[in-house]
């Protein structure tokens, strides 16, 4: 005769710690993988990736096609970026099929936006590791190129050697292009003599020609390593191999060059990821080296870069530019510093909301404060009331649903850089109001950084993984996940995953109404901090309650059109079961940053029998143009399988 799971745990407890704690998670497992608990609570799944296609995801993007492109690059891995070993793996989550695709750069920590033809764009990236002081072999720093000939432009590849007036040698580690120098003439010719009779002056003689020296910055490291290297004071340098005049036009300038701490050094490189082709395009790449920026949609389609560490390793001051689609290319956009990777979202009349949200880098008093930025007069208006905001390190933000609401949600965060602290603070800004300012919201459960915030078709906001202290460390990764229901201002209890995830760690909807989450990257192994952590590979699928249900709304999933303030007819479902329509922008999403997503409720109106119309709000402040996810929802909450709709 079997014996009950409570008589088994009664027995086994009278053998032991160990015992007891098999028992446990024996009787874990069976609770959850019940029907009533997964209706309730929802259920994990991790998904079998084979061993060749496991990477260190550090971006995860949904295509218009349904499919998932996960980026590592190097994969915070710097034998793989000594190598070249550059990785993107695309997951059909339907088939559950992998796909290795040739990554040309190392896009490990780009940015990245959705395109309004369905493209990816993916700039920036990784041009050098950093290196700790201890760790910095030879010496090195900013060198300054300099032309006086206004005729010509010059580049220098990788490995020119520049020699000081010491006869100390450095090698550039980029490619660089020098400008031409800039001729300025002032001035007039003055007459010549009366008659013919006086002397003529010279052709220009009384014009005044004014040369000005373009310059271009390179990073360079000394040829000799250690102490040897080092120079203390401003030096001008002379270019090894040029003679002549060349010699004396070109030239390098810098000051301290010494062994101090490297950062991280951004590319300037940029692709748009095609999902038909499934391959990257190389388009014009950025003025600005980038590591760690944030990418977001303009009202009119565009792209505004902002914020990173450029190719110094140096944050960029301010200096922001925008990518054009139509053109693939890139101009100055308005200037404004951000810390890097700083959470920024388009909001009514055009203009940018930053949350505060950010990641990495960046002074605690610098460019920290939430507000309103209005991108075309470079106008910023403070939202304040956000309580501890030098906890927004590692926090993160979502555009509430439904979208016209205008109100975002921060969650969570840390002190900056390798804090200890974290927040379990989450606070609400009604960008509606005449003036906005955050409201405090419910606490999370635990204070929590890296977490996960995605959006849900019936209008939740789902939050999962994170940790307590900086990258996991001291075992502090938070094996919860939670609803939050902004009707209800609550959070509710969902199934616990079980994969801990923190630092370079994703989620993101799915077609299918499920939400994947992705990546991890601890510190460290175990809580003593005693053996080094390893990248978390693996895939874990979360099913909501809402599709445990006996009945979904039925909606067909082949691609449709649709104009912005324009009616779209969604066949396959009746209009009696139709509660609300969701049209959600698919996810690009990193460091706990994802500024794309959005969910905006659509018109629901009668339609021909077996179908229902739907009509799509006209503000491309609202609903940029480009690809989207619509789903129809019952009375009970539940979302159809999402249909893709390309809005123009």
């Amino acid at each position: 005769m079997l014996l009950g799971i409570g008589a088994v745990l009664a027995l086994v407890a009278a053998n032991g710690p160990a015992a007891t704690e098999l028992a446990e998670r024996a009787w874990h497992d069976y609770s959850v993988n019940q029907e009533a608990y997964k209706a309730r609570y929802g259920h994990w799944d991790v998904v079998d990736v084979p061993d060749r296609f496991r990477i260190n995801a550090i971006h995860a993007a949904l295509l218009r096609t349904g499919k998932v492109l996960l980026i590592a690059g190097s994969g915070n891995d710097e034998k793989n970026f000594r190598a070249g070993t550059f990785q993107s793996v695309l997951w059909d989550p339907v088939r559950n099929t992998f796909k290795q695709v040739r990554t040309p750069k190392d896009m490990f920590c780009a940015g990245h936006a959705q395109l309004p033809d369905g493209r990816l764009l993916v700039a920036g990236g990784t041009a050098r590791y950093e290196k700790l002081t201890g760790d910095v072999g030879r010496a090195g720093g900013a060198m300054l190129v300099k032309n006086e000939n206004p005729d010509a432009p010059r580049t220098f590849p990788a490995g020119t050697v520049f020699v000081g007036s010491t006869g100390k040698r450095y090698r550039s580690q980029l490619p660089v292009l020098v400008p031409r120098a800039t001729k300025t003439v002032t001035g007039k010719d003055k007459p010549k003599g009366k008659g013919g009779k006086g002397k003529a002056k010279a052709k220009g003689a009384g014009k005044k020609v004014t040369v000005t020296a373009a310059q271009a910055r390179v990073y360079v490291e000394a040829v000799a390593g250690g102490e040897g290297g080092i120079t203390h004071t401003a030096d001008q340098y002379r270019i090894q191999g040029l003679t002549g005049k060349d010699a004396q036009d070109l030239y390098g300038l810098a000051a301290k060059l010494g062994l101090d701490k490297k950062d991280f050094q951004g590319l300037r490189d940029a692709y748009e990821f095609d999902p038909i082709a499934e391959r990257y395009v190389r388009v014009d790449p950025m003025d600005e080296a980038r590591w760690y920026p944030t990418l977001v949609t303009l009202r009119d389609g565009r792209v505004l870069a902002v914020s990173g560490l450029d190719d110094m390793g140096e944050i960029i001051p301010g200096k922001n530019e925008i990518y054009d689609p139509a053109t693939h290319t890139w101009s100055a956009g308005p200037d404004r510093y951000f810390p890097t990777y700083p959470a920024l979202f388009l909001t009514a009349g055009g203009r940018l909301f930053y949350s505060g949200s950010n990641a990495g880098y960046g002074p605690a008093d610098s460019g920290r404060t939430p507000g309103l930025w209005n991108v075309d007069t470079n106008s910023f208006e403070p939202v304040p009331g956000l309580a501890e905001r030098d906890m927004t390190e590692t926090s993160a933000s979502v555009l509430l649903p439904p979208a016209q609401q205008h109100k975002v949600m921060i969650l969570g965060g840390g002190g900056v850089g390798e804090s200890h602290r974290s927040s379990k603070r989450t606070a609400i800004a009604d960008l509606g109001e005449a003036a906005p300012r955050y409201a405090p919201g419910p606490d999370l459960p635990r204070p929590t950084r890296y977490l996960n915030a995605v959006l849900t078709p019936d209008d939740r906001v789902f939050t999962t993984g994170g940790s307590g202290d900086y990258r996991g460390k001291r075992g502090s990764d938070i094996l919860r996940a939670q609803f939050y229901d902004p009707g209800k201002r609550a959070f509710r209890t969902a199934a616990e995953p079980t994969v801990g995830r923190d630092y370079h760690a994703e989620a993101l909807l799915l077609p299918d109404g499920r939400i994947a989450v992705f990546g991890s990257n601890p510190l460290f192994a175990d809580a003593a901090g005693t053996r080094m952590g390893a990248f978390e590979k693996r895939i874990e699928v979360y099913t909501p309650p809402y599709l445990y249900r006996d009945h979904r709304p039925a909606l067909r999933t082949g691609p449709l059109d649709a104009e912005r303030g324009g009616t779209l007819t969604l066949p396959g479902t009746d209009r009696r079961e139709v509660a609300r329509a969701r049209l959600m922008r698919p996810s690009a999403v990193t460091h706990a940053t994802d500024v794309e997503q959005r969910s905006i409720a659509l018109t629901v109106s009668g339609g021909p029998a077996g179908a229902v119309n739907v009509t799509v709000p006209g503000d491309p402040s609202l609903v940029p143009a480009g690809w989207y996810m619509v789903f129809l929802v019952d009375r009970a909450g539940t979302p159809s399988r999402a249909a893709w709709v390309h809005v123009h």
